[in-house]
């Protein structure tokens, strides 16, 4: 095999190596997924024994499961995965009708908490002043623009 056709090889490989790898300086942007029903504290207290499926409807929300096999139950879930650090929390909440329609007993494991808690995001938001510009430095032009560099032009074409 000549010598050219083993260092193609070579490089190849490395290239194919390299694009299966991550740097570790590197770190991709990972979102906060929130999935399901939100519930909190005050609308579990508004439910009372005997209401029908459409005042708890109305108070709760439509169930994430209505089972077909078991038609007296509603499973309201709710998951919340952090993006940053990865963290799931859950939360399980039914409720369980009679065979005429009423609310009979609820269950699952709903904290008290604020709706507002679940679903805003923690404000990272910060200002900064800029200062303005003075009559004279408004009318004064701006530097021309610098043309990139060869390599810089390279890269633009190539996509990074």
């Amino acid at each position: 095999m000549p010598r050219s056709h083993l260092l193609l090889a070579a490089a190849f490989c490395t290239l194919l190596v390299a694009c299966s790898t991550k740097p570790s300086f590197v770190n991709e942007y990972r979102i906060d997924i929130q999935q399901g029903n939100v519930l909190s504290q005050e609308m579990i207290t508004q439910l009372k024994p005997g209401q029908t499926r459409d005042q708890v409807r109305f108070l709760l929300g439509t169930p994430m499961i209505a089972d077909l096999f078991h038609q007296q139950r509603w499973d309201y879930i709710y998951q919340f995965r952090n993006g940053r650090t990865g963290k799931v929390e859950s939360r399980k909440f039914t409720v369980f009708f009679d065979t005429e329609g009423r609310l009979e007993r609820v269950g699952g494991d709903v904290d008290v908490a604020e709706v507002s808690e679940l679903t805003a995001p923690a404000a990272k938001n910060r200002l900064v002043d800029l200062g303005s510009l003075t009559g004279e430095a408004a009318d004064t032009p701006l530097p021309p623009r610098q043309e990139p560099s060869y390599f810089r032009r390279m890269m633009n074409m190539f996509g990074f």
